[in-house]
């Protein structure tokens, strides 16, 4: 399991529709602050706040190339998240499978008793 620490700042980060939008868009490859704030309606200072948060909770980072600071989407933190997230999905397909039985078991017992 990750760090609660860890979770707590990839949840945070990803909270927000801007960032997970910069996400998607890391994702196709690295882009510069200003290929970022392109498709926003927000400041430049507005899009650095938000890259911020997502270098603090390592799902970004940002190199040096010349004058440019491209940024590059880091997926471990995100990796992270997914395996804190299947915990929860065995607990449903649990569930789900208890209450497919359950349903199998009324129409067994409607069939026994010619309602079906």
């Amino acid at each position: 399991m990750p760090a609660p620490a860890s979770l707590d700042a990839t949840f945070q980060a990803l909270s927000d529709p801007t960032r997970r939008a910069i996400l998607a868009r890391l994702a196709q490859g690295e882009a510069s602050v200003m290929d970022l704030a392109e498709p926003f309606a927000m400041s430049q200072p507005a899009i650095s706040k938000h890259l911020k948060v997502l270098e603090n909770a390592g799902l970004i980072s940002r190199g040096r190339d010349a004058q440019r600071r491209p940024c590059k989407l880091e997926a471990g933190p995100l990796a992270e998240a997914t395996g804190w997230l299947i915990e929860y999905r065995k607990y449903w397909e649990t569930q789900f499978g208890q209450l497919d039985d359950l349903l199998a078991e009324l129409k067994k017992l409607e069939a026994m008793a010619g309602k079906n």
